[in-house]
């Protein structure tokens, strides 16, 4: 375990498209920076967010477009103002949301390619050839996927679908300017990723990363590493991923996701799982494997399968795949989801490497005193959440339980006299878990209507923001306080 797990924190659950401010969504400029400078006023050490990728329509930061490449909407465009990139008064009256974002984007590329020192050229070029092992086939495929109207790889023309070397070639060529745009797109997400990376740091602030642990079918990495996945031969899949029924849904849930060949991936010494934790590693201080337990066993579901009740548990090479990635990179920050069905085999593998799991308190009140959930069950390498980002908030969630249920939780907690939502926030920082995450909602004391996810759904979701006018500047003090309160600074 790295040593900066090993450590009494605290930390908030926010992602970066909830910041405030005056676009869409929010984004890596200045609001991003006062919120660092909001949790190191509070002593709060650890900013936790979703997977930074690329999203489809739906916007869920868990199907991306590559397990690499930021998501250029993130991108503050004041930034490239500053530096005389893109004039302020430059817009695109043809795009909205995420897209005007990339159009002021490739914009600045041309103002970039005018009048951009000599330096910035310079680390554009280090940085293309750096990351060239992804980024190369991201950009041809994306400027692909916008020629042939956003269609998945897989409808593309049978020579482009099947990387016909004739082709591929060609279109490199036809292509050239696109690919430099998009190319350029990732330079600068990166690099203002990068500088929030090196201010957090200063603050004392360290950055909590997700990887989904599975990739979306139409992604670069499928298209151009077939190979890695389980695909017939013609690329499509007769198995996808997701999880059976459970707290979140009754008919489980079928998240579509191609299942790893692993046979392949040992054979190649993890050499595709190494490098996209190397990314990670370049973006984050701490890192949470999203449905770790999919490493010792993953749900398969036949493909023409509506639901994901009818599936399989497959076993996975977890163990040998750490290895490797200790191998490669040594003791790294991660952080095993493992919530749902969890064996014994699971919590091997999670406790071979030393890995802390997840404790959720919104599970914590049910199926007796051994439940793992409850505070007085825990270890310290543990991370302690009142609720997830595919939670509700827990106000929501506390006012839509029984009252026979709330009298339980208020006897466990000693019938405070604090209002419920608010002790089970002082429970998690005051428990023996060395850290301690909050998500943004239960801070600002808000319902149901500001969740960030519901499970199984794919309308209405992660489009959550917060205004800083609704942290009051009493919960804003009351939350430093016990955070210094139970030494968590």
């Amino acid at each position: 375990m790295n040593d900066v797990l090993n450590k009494r924190r605290a930390g908030i659950l926010l992602h970066i498209t909830s910041l405030p401010g005056a676009g869409r969504q929010g984004d890596l400029g200045q609001e991003a920076y006062h919120f660092v400078k909001f949790l190191h006023d509070s002593g709060v050490s650890v900013w936790q967010v979703l997977p930074l990728g690329m999203t489809h329509a739906d916007g869920s930061p868990y199907q991306c477009l590559s397990a690499h490449a930021g998501n250029p909407a993130l991108i503050n465009i004041e930034w490239l103002v500053k530096r005389g990139w893109l004039h302020r008064t430059e817009k695109c009256e043809e795009c909205a949301g995420n897209c005007a974002t990339r159009c002021l984007v490739t914009k600045a590329y041309y103002g970039y390619l005018e009048s951009a020192e000599q330096r910035d050229k310079e680390d554009f070029e280090l940085f293309c050839r750096d990351k060239a092992f992804w980024l190369d086939d991201f950009a041809l495929f994306l400027a692909l996927r916008v020629e042939f109207n956003q269609q998945c790889w897989n409808q593309w023309p049978e020579h482009f679908k099947e990387r016909d070397a004739k082709a591929i070639k060609e279109a490199r060529r036809r292509l050239k300017t696109q690919i430099e745009c998009i190319k350029f797109e990732q330079y600068v997400f990166f690099r203002q990723w990068l500088e929030l990376k090196v201010y957090a740091n200063r603050h004392g602030v360290f950055l909590f990363g997700d990887i989904p642990i599975f990739v979306s079918y139409d992604s670069a990495d499928v298209w151009a590493h077939r190979e890695v996945f389980k695909l017939d031969k013609s690329g499509e899949m007769s198995v996808v991923a997701g999880v059976p029924p459970d707290y979140f849904s009754e008919t489980g849930q079928r998240w579509g996701n191609p299942h790893y060949n692993w046979d392949h991936l040992e054979n190649t010494g993890f050499h595709w799982w190494v490098e996209r934790m190397e990314t990670q590693l370049e973006l984050f201080d701490i890192i949470r494997i999203d449905h770790f337990r999919g490493l010792e066993a993953a749900w398969e579901i036949p493909a023409n399968e509506d639901t994901a009740i009818n599936g399989v548990w497959v076993n996975a090479p977890g163990q040998a795949l750490l290895n490797a990635i200790k191998a490669e990179h040594g003791s790294i920050p991660l952080v095993a989801e493992d919530l749902g069905i969890i064996t014994p085999e699971v919590e091997a593998l999670r406790d071979e490497f030393g890995l802390p799991g997840m404790k959720i308190l919104q599970f914590a009140f049910g199926d007796g005193p051994d439940n793992p959930y409850l505070p007085d069950n825990y270890e310290k390498n543990c991370v302690v959440y009142t609720g997830t980002h595919d939670n509700d908030t827990t106000l929501g969630w506390l006012q839509g339980i029984s009252d026979d249920a709330r009298n339980h939780i208020y006897d466990y907690l000693g019938r405070p006299a604090m209002p419920l939502h608010c002790a089970l926030i002082h429970a998690a920082l005051a428990s023996v878990a060395n850290l301690a995450v909050i998500p943004m909602q239960d801070i600002l004391e808000l319902g149901s209507e500001h969740r960030m996810n519901t499970p199984g759904t794919t309308v209405g979701n992660w489009k959550w923001r917060f205004q800083w006018d609704q942290l009051s500047h009493e919960r804003a003090v009351r939350f430093a306080y016990l955070v210094g309160l139970f030494n968590r600074k």
